[in-house]
């Protein structure tokens, strides 16, 4: 069944049972909400859950939806409902517990419409999640637990994510993360630092920083402390581990001198760079609630590529945004052209309730926002594999994250530090010896699409 592929639930076997309950983990959505799934599961773990890998051997579903865009909430509803036929032999037999985004967005509404469900957790509530479980499945005599003492995470694979704030307070006229989310806050450095120490500690190489707009962290802690200054700090912790530190979510307006010479001269600090523009053209741009302009950006970019020569570039654009004329769009088109960035991810303007964008006037016909999404897609993907062949040549560290059986043997696959794990490419290794954690150092040998083909360099 499609909404329970292992994409989307956890790989593990049952786990722990300590108290002969375990719970099913469906994660829906982007990173940040798998961060979220994470926590829960080490919460659940800590207080003597188990984990099952399908519906037959779990006791409650644990669903976290994601509700940023339309299509991305009626998928969220659809799995809910799918996973209620399955496992319904009688009512509720194994309840199922929504989390996150959608009961964020639609709170007490939520109850009618979807009786199927036994108990909704709101993204500011999961950290009470054991109370929850607790709840629904009738335990009761547990002891309050002291959180400062819990597991932070779960170890599961090579590279984790780690949220640095939560929230968002720019209000893009297309966005409904702040209606969500509510408005930005840094999460605090020690407990920031914490959770990367026990990722390293736990067999961890690549740490990735994010939240909906990493660039200001520390902007409301009223003490100085800038993103710049967080990542020396988390720095100084992967260090001994000879860990990588990778950031996404950055904006234009972050790009502070500090931050830009920490990702050059920090070794952790991987030069790349993710900065998600939505587009050029300054009367758009000013249209969704954002700043910038052709000009701008183009200066940025430059100052980018000068400062830290080599470094990589993923941005995304939006098409197809009300009042977007055909001139607008080719703009934007011209311009993704002309910057040749390695990466880029493209989205049609999708009409969210709730956003001021979804009132405008000049609201652009589904055929021709769609038109334009591929026109700009097959740009993107012509640069990107343009940008993957350019390093056929080169000699990398990768870090492994899995070995597949094929037909032919055993195949290593993992990432370089040009990368990002779950959204750009992979290294494939078809021959030699490595487990999953192991950094060997490979040849790049011949690239397809995002893809490359890498040999281990023996002795090294």
């Amino acid at each position: 069944m499609d909404s329970l592929s292992s994409s989307q639930t956890t790989d593990s076997a049952s786990t722990g049972e300590k108290n002969g309950q375990n719970c099913l983990f469906v994660t829906l959505g982007c990173a940040k909400n798998e961060v979220d799934t994470d926590r829960m599961r080490a919460l659940l773990l800590d207080a003597g859950y188990g984990e099952a890998e399908d519906v037959d051997g779990c006791d409650v579903v644990i669903i976290n939806t994601c509700s940023f865009l339309a299509s991305a909430t009626s998928e969220s509803i659809d799995t809910t409902l799918d996973l209620a036929d399955e496992v319904k032999s009688g009512v509720r037999s194994k309840p199922i517990i929504m989390c996150g985004c959608v009961p964020s967005r639609y709170g007490d509404d939520l109850g009618e419409q979807l009786p199927e469900v036994s108990a909704f957790v709101k993204a500011d509530e999961e950290d009470g999640i054991v109370s929850v479980v607790d709840g629904v499945l009738g335990v009761s005599g547990r002891e309050e637990q002291d959180e400062s003492g819990a597991m932070l995470r779960t170890i599961e694979g090579t590279s984790a994510f780690v949220k640095i704030s939560e929230g968002c307070d720019r209000f893009c006229a297309f966005c409904a993360i702040p209606y969500i989310r509510g408005r930005y806050h840094s999460r605090p450095e020690e407990e920031i630092l914490s959770e990367v120490r026990s990722l390293m500690e736990g067999g961890v190489r690549e740490v990735v920083l994010i939240g909906q707009d990493t660039g200001i962290w520390g902007s409301d802690l009223g003490d100085g402390r800038t993103l710049a200054y967080l990542l020396r700090r988390v720095a100084e912790v992967v260090r001994p581990y000879h860990g990588w530190i990778r950031v996404l979510y950055l904006q234009p307006e972050g790009m502070t001198e500090d931050l830009i010479a920490t990702i050059r001269d920090v070794d952790e600090v991987l030069p790349y760079i993710d900065i998600p523009i939505q587009h050029c053209n300054e009367r758009v741009l000013k249209s969704m609630g954002r700043s910038g302009s052709t000009q701008q950006l183009r200066e940025l970019f430059a100052r980018l590529r000068e400062q830290i020569p080599g470094m990589v570039l993923r941005t995304t654009g939006l098409v197809g945004f009300p009042g977007e004329t055909e001139e607008e769009f080719e703009e934007l088109l011209d311009f993704f052209k002309e910057e040749e960035f390695d990466y880029m991810s493209v989205f049609p303007y999708s009409r969210e309730d709730g956003t001021k964008a979804a009132t405008m006037d000049g609201q652009v016909d589904e055929d021709v926002k769609m038109e334009r999404a591929q026109r700009l897609l097959d740009v993107a993907e012509e640069l990107g594999f343009s940008a993957t062949a350019k390093h056929v040549g080169e000699r990398v560290k990768v870090i492994i994250d899995g070995v597949d059986e094929t037909d032919d043997g055993v195949e290593l696959i993992g990432h370089t530090w040009f990368q990002a794990p779950d959204c750009d490419g992979a290294v494939h290794i078809e021959s030699g010896e490595a487990a999953v954690g192991d950094v060997v150092t490979v040849d790049l040998v011949d690239s397809f699409c995002y893809e490359l083909v890498g040999e281990i360099v023996d002795g090294e």
